[in-house]
C-alpha cells in the first residue's frame, strides 16, 4: 500500500457515515422542487409545450484565487489561465492585499494600468473578467496584518486605524456595490506573535476591525477567515480557540456574517499522514462543520490546496479523488455555502521578489514555496490535472439537472433540480424559443416565463 493509498483509508473506514450524510445533505438542502410556468405574450399559459431545462450555473458558490490573471509569461498561457477559469468557477477570490493595493503611501493600484505587482493583478482588472464572465468576486483580506505596508510598520496604533479607516473607505466607495462577501480579519491565530504593526497586538483588533467594516460596508457580508491548523484539529467543541475567539468578539459587537475555513494540505509527502487523521476523516470534518453552523452563520471554506506532489500519474489521481471526497462532504452540509481552492495552477506560488538579495523563484520552479507540493489543479503548462476535471464532473455532471416535459392545461410543468440558473428551450406551434431561470434556495419554487 502507498503512502497515498493510506490516507484514503480514512475515508473508506467511515464510508457508511459519509455516504448517509452526503445523500441526505445534497438532496435536502442543494436541490428543491419547483413548478415552471409557460405564459404567452398576453400573459395566458400555454398548454402542451414541449420544454427542456438544463442546469446552467450552480447557486452554491465555487471558485478559486484570480491571483494570476495576465500574470503568466506568455499570450496562449494567460489566455488559458482565463478560459480554465472561466469554465470551471462561479466565484473568484480578489487580491486586496494592502501591501499591493497601496505599496507606497497614497499611491494605490486599483486600476487596470497600475504598476505590476507579481501575484497580485490590478482589482479593476479582475472586476471586468469577472463581469465579463458572470463570476461573483470575493474580497481577501481587508485588515490583514501580515501584507500591511512597510510604511506603517513603524506607525503608532492611531496613525494604523486612520489610515485603515482611510482603506476601508477608498474601497467601499470603489468596490462595496460590486463585491458582496468582504473578508475583515485574516489568520489572528495562526500570526500569533508574527504581527508586522503595533495594532495587530492590541486586544480590540478583530472587534475594531469588524465595527469600521460595518460602518462602510453595511449592506456586504462581512467574514472572518483562519488557517487550517487553528479550525479542524481541535475537539470539534465550543472551547475551540477559533470558536471561542469568533464567539468572544460576537459578543463584544462584531457583526460577523461568515465564518471562514481555510484547508489547506501543507505537509510534505512524508508527512502527509501525521495530519490525515483529522483532515480526511469524514467524522471530523462533519463535527467541527456542525460545531461552527451554531453560529447560525454561513461557513465558507475559504482557501484549499490539496497536494499531488509531483506529475506521477498515481500521485495526480490521488489528488483528484481526495478532493472529490472533500468537496461532496462540503457541499452536503447545510451550513456551507463557498468553496474556493487556492492556486488554479502550478509553478506561480512562489513570490519573485525584485531584491536580489532576496530568494528568488522563477516561474515554472517546484523547489520553493507552495509550489513544492503541486497543489495546483493546473499542471505548469496549463493542461489540466484530474483534479480539475474531478470537480469539472461534480458540478457539471454530477450535480447537474436537465429535465424534459411538457406543459399541463395550467400551462406549468414540475421537476425537482439543483439550485442555480437554468437554460430552457420552449418548443410550441412549431417555434422554439431560449430564455434563462432562476431556482433559487431563497424562492418559493414558483417559475413564470413569457414566449
Amino acid at each position: 500500500m502507498s503512502d497515498r493509498r493510506q490516507v484514503l483509508t480514512f475515508f473508506e473506514n467511515e464510508k457508511e457515515l459519509m455516504d448517509r450524510r452526503v445523500a441526505d445533505g445534497i438532496e435536502r438542502y442543494r436541490k428543491g422542487d419547483a413548478t415552471l410556468t409557460v405564459l404567452d405574450s398576453a400573459g395566458k399559459p400555454i398548454c402542451g409545450a414541449r420544454v427542456k431545462l438544463t442546469h446552467k450555473k450552480h447557486e452554491f458558490k465555487f471558485g478559486a484565487n484570480l491571483f494570476m490573471l495576465d500574470e503568466l509569461e506568455s499570450k496562449e498561457k494567460n489566455d488559458l489561465y482565463k478560459e480554465r477559469f472561466a469554465a470551471l468557477f462561479n466565484m473568484a477570490t480578489l487580491p486586496f492585499y494592502w501591501d499591493a493595493t497601496e505599496p507606497e503611501e497614497g499611491k494605490t493600484r486599483y486600476a487596470k494600468d497600475s504598476t505590476p505587482f507579481y501575484r497580485r493583478p490590478p482589482i479593476d482588472l479582475c472586476i471586468e473578467f469577472c463581469e465579463k464572465h458572470g463570476i461573483e468576486p470575493r474580497e481577501h483580506a481587508l485588515a490583514y496584518d501580515q501584507f500591511f505596508p512597510k510604511w506603517l510598520y513603524n506607525a503608532s496604533v492611531e496613525e494604523i486605524k486612520t489610515a485603515l479607516e482611510r482603506r476601508y473607505r477608498e474601497i467601499a466607495e470603489r468596490y462595496a456595490d460590486k463585491i458582496p462577501t468582504i473578508e475583515v480579519t485574516n489568520e489572528m491565530m495562526w500570526a500569533h506573535g508574527k504581527g508586522k504593526t503595533a495594532f495587530y497586538e492590541e486586544p480590540d483588533y478583530v472587534e475594531w476591525c469588524f465595527k469600521l467594516a460595518e460602518k462602510y460596508f453595511p449592506n456586504n457580508q462581512l467574514g472572518i477567515n483562519e488557517a487550517q491548523n487553528n479550525v479542524w484539529v481541535h475537539n470539534g467543541r465550543t472551547s475551540d480557540p477559533y470558536y471561542a475567539y469568533t464567539e468572544a468578539a460576537m459578543l463584544k459587537g462584531a457583526r460577523i456574517d461568515a465564518i471562514g475555513m481555510q484547508f489547506h494540505m501543507f505537509r510534505t509527502r512524508e508527512r502527509e499522514i501525521e495530519r490525515a487523521p483529522m483532515m480526511y476523516s469524514p467524522s471530523n470534518l462533519y463535527r467541527h462543520l456542525d460545531l461552527y453552523a451554531r453560529f447560525g452563520k454561513p461557513i465558507q471554506i475559504t482557501e484549499i490546496t490539496i497536494p499531488a506532489y509531483s506529475e506521477a500519474a498515481e500521485d495526480e489521481a490521488y489528488q483528484a479523488e481526495i478532493l472529490k471526497k472533500l468537496y461532496t462532504i462540503w457541499f452536503s452540509h447545510p451550513a456551507v455555502e463557498q468553496i474556493i481552492y487556492w492556486n488554479l495552477v502550478d509553478g506561480y506560488a512562489h513570490f519573485w521578489d525584485p531584491d536580489p538579495a532576496k530568494i528568488r523563484a522563477s516561474q515554472g520552479d517546484m523547489t520553493l514555496g507552495e509550489n513544492i507540493y503541486y497543489g495546483g489543479l493546473l499542471r505548469f503548462d496549463m493542461t489540466p490535472k484530474p483534479a480539475y476535471y474531478a470537480i469539472k464532473d461534480l458540478l457539471q455532471k454530477e450535480w447537474h439537472t436537465e429535465v424534459e416535459a411538457v406543459t399541463d392545461q395550467n400551462g406549468a410543468l414540475s421537476f425537482r433540480g439543483f439550485y442555480g440558473d437554468y437554460e430552457i428551450e420552449i418548443e410550441h406551434n412549431g417555434r422554439i424559443e431560449h430564455r434563462t431561470v432562476t431556482l433559487s434556495a431563497k424562492g418559493d419554487g414558483r417559475i413564470c416565463t413569457k414566449i
